[in-house]
């Protein structure tokens, strides 16, 4: 491709991510694992389950677990409002597994120049779900690992 002065202009490839906002904190979805966006619905609970693990819902006709990022991370409890969302993401290792967010913001495009890999450097409970710190505009997004945060989803 040429820009208007005829000179090669090269495409950095980007990476869709859906921004969610969990507590005060904005955090980043790989959107190729974005199976649906659905409202809050009728949670079932399963007794002995994992405390991140809140229970099972009924997607058209699919039982879907269901876990919550703010326990997974040690965060305060879930309040549930008319803005929470579950983001259901499919993966090929666990298939349907619905994730609560406090609200679902937008969907930006990232190049991996534009994100900082280097999370490693706080000793947080959520350092080990975040794989990257990217910029959207004034505001830092927390790029989250969807293999890692579902991995115990099955070992727990």
């Amino acid at each position: 491709m040429k820009d208007e002065n005829g000179l090669d202009v090269v495409e950095k490839e980007t990476v869709q991510y859906i921004v969610v906002s969990i507590g005060n904190e904005q955090y980043g979805l790989d959107i190729s694992y974005v199976d649906n966006i659905v409202r809050m619905c009728k949670i079932t609970r399963v007794p002995k389950a994992p405390a991140h693990y809140i229970g099972v819902i009924n997607l058209r006709g699919e039982i879907v677990p269901l876990m919550s990022l703010r326990r997974k991370m040690n965060l305060e409890d879930d309040v549930f409002t008319d803005i929470t969302r579950i983001i259901i993401l499919k993966t090929e290792e666990q298939g349907l597994v619905g994730i609560v967010v406090d609200e679902v913001k937008e969907v930006i495009a990232l190049a991996e120049d534009e994100i900082d890999r280097n999370t490693q450097n706080s000793q947080s409970d959520k350092t080990q779900y975040i794989n990257g710190i990217g910029k959207n505009g004034d505001e830092l997004i927390s790029i989250l690992e969807i293999s890692s945060i579902l991995d115990e989803v099955d070992a727990s």
